[in-house]
């Protein structure tokens, strides 16, 4: 083994607090493991959508105690460069080593002189949001890989405006991180709080007022997904005066490993089989679903007795938005612009402004007058004032609200998406969405798509090729390409920013006209279309 690389591995070995990361990489020492050592080793895991996130393991490109020191000890030398009296508030799910990382970082945000809260059990990612802002303070942390696989654990970093890292914070701290020397010398107090139960009660009391009063008689299915969600959605909705929800049994414990999905994401094939058969044996109205730090909220309404259809985050989406707007809310209506531009003309015939931002939901919390905030991945902000983050437990609270409303009226939530698509038109979306092994494969087709994009898909002339990187209708630069395929039709495709994923965003847009059904057909005949020739011109 190079004697360079095996130098570094054990200097990592020697500083590591973790006795598990230490004998991992010594193991790899011992049986000369060259190429899997180098990899670990080369470079650190980066900045991506609001901090870190990766594979837990042993060397600077995975997620270990090592690199969540090196990131809280950045984290504070970056705030206090901005803060006088610097302090933050770190919260935790229930995935592998997240309590220790959580920890770790509270005690080493107080050794250097930050003034540290930790949260007191795991709790959703909103509650976290919620705090910062609750609390006064200047940032926080929230160790989660939210939908990821078991074997990933990541590090969202928040500042006092309750919303994620943008650049240049990302960049700023990315280079304190640089800058700090070995763990083992870094000081560690145990002079923080540990917050008590306050704190989760206060962002229960807050998200449970977002539901203004009406009907609230619905039956929903509820599934945790192994997550932390249950506890604080079943608490709200019932500070809400909903009834109480019916959990899926199999999922409503946290549990890290995830034992009954392949991967805990609500959009993933398979990952809501139990509580979609949960519902049609109890009868439910409709089915809810959380990812694993409750952020992130799902839906499924029945198509008949025995039938189920997951709505899409778009549709979703556009409901909330439509019941914003129906509820009077000011301010702007926001989507990333991978999602539905249904939302546009929502806000249009509401005399609201719309504003686009880049992908992620950091982009969307920093706009100053934000009423709503949506994007396609199952992301919704109902009440930017609890925090500027998605939020699926305000989210959920809100479905439940209007489809309490709708059944008043014999009416359901594909019924009011009929209304939405009868004045504005179908808008239908879909992804091409590719997991690879090897990063190399999203490169070469995203150079593909840059230097030779297709004349034409689906059979539609592409009208316009914008490259991201330069810029977009004055939005920051990122790696993505947008191509247009005449009035209201695209295609945008961009490497995802937390997984190893090159995703394809569609969108179709066909008038109406006096065929609801037809007009619907001719959209998802063209959606399909267009993803088979896309598929085929970037060789997927």
């Amino acid at each position: 083994m190079d004697a360079d690389l095996r130098r570094r591995a054990l200097e990592w070995i020697d500083q590591d607090p973790d006795p598990d990361t230490r004998d991992e990489l010594q193991a790899l020492l011992d049986v000369e493991a060259e190429a899997e050592v180098r990899e670990r080793f080369t470079g650190r895991l980066q900045f991506g959508t609001a901090g870190l996130r990766g594979e837990l393991g042993a060397g600077p490109q995975r997620m270990n105690r090592v690199v969540v020191a090196q990131a809280a000890a950045g984290l504070a030398a970056y705030l206090h460069q901005h803060e006088e009296h610097p302090s933050a508030v770190v919260g935790f799910d229930a995935r592998h080593n997240s309590d220790v990382f959580a920890r770790d970082t509270a005690e080493i945000l107080a050794g250097a002189g930050v003034r540290a809260v930790l949260l007191p059990e795991p709790l959703p990612t909103p509650v976290l949001a919620f705090a910062i802002g609750h609390l006064g303070l200047s940032a926080g942390v929230m160790v989660t890989a939210s939908h990821n696989p078991p074997r990933d654990n990541g590090y969202k970093v928040y500042l006092g405006d309750t919303s994620q890292i943008v650049p240049p914070a990302d960049a700023d701290i990315s280079a304190a991180i640089d800058r700090v020397g070995r763990v083992d010398e870094l000081p560690r107090s145990d002079d923080y709080v540990v917050a008590g139960p306050e704190v989760a009660d206060a962002y229960v009391a807050a998200a449970a007022a977002t539901a203004p009063p009406g009907p609230r008689e619905v039956t929903a299915v509820y599934t945790a997904l192994h997550g932390v969600g249950l506890r604080t959605l079943e608490r709200t909705v019932a500070a809400a005066g909903f009834p109480a929800l019916v959990p899926v049994p199999e999922q409503a414990e946290p549990d890290p490993d995830f034992p009954t999905v392949a991967f805990p994401n609500p959009e993933e094939p398979g990952a809501m089989a139990l509580a979609l058969a949960l519902a049609a044996s109890v009868g439910a109205d409709l089915v809810i679903a959380n990812d694993p730090d409750a952020d992130r909220c799902a839906v499924a309404v029945p198509t008949g007795p025995d039938t189920w259809r997951m709505l899409t985050g778009d549709e979703v989406g556009a409901l909330l938005a439509d019941l914003m707007l129906r509820r009077g809310t000011p301010g702007t209506y926001a989507s990333s612009i991978v999602s539905s531009d249904l939302l546009g003309r929502l806000a249009a015939s509401h005399d609201r402004a719309w504003q686009q931002t880049l992908t992620g939901f950091k982009w969307i919390g920093k706009i100053p007058d934000l009423a709503y905030g949506y994007e396609e991945a199952l992301g919704y902000s109902v009440a930017p004032a609890i925090a500027r983050d998605k939020d699926g437990v305000t989210a959920a609270l809100a479905i439940l609200a209007l489809a309490a409303d709708l059944r008043t009226q014999d009416r359901t939530l594909l019924d009011r998406i009929d209304d939405l698509h009868r004045e504005h038109g179908v808008h239908a979306t879909g992804q091409l969405s590719v997991r690879v092994e090897d990063l190399a494969v999203i490169v070469t087709a995203m150079t593909t798509l840059r230097t030779t994009p297709p004349a034409s898909l689906g059979g539609l002339e592409v009208t316009s090729v914008d490259d991201l990187a330069d810029g977009y209708r004055g939005l920051p630069p990122t790696d993505g390409i947008r191509l247009g395929l005449g009035e209201g039709t695209r295609v945008i495709c961009r490497p995802s920013g937390t997984e190893p994923k090159l995703k394809c965003y569609l969108e179709v847009v066909e008038p109406t006209g006096d065929d609801l059904a037809a007009a619907r057909a001719r959209a998802a005949s063209t959606l399909e279309a267009i993803r088979t020739d896309l598929a085929a011109a970037l060789g997927l």
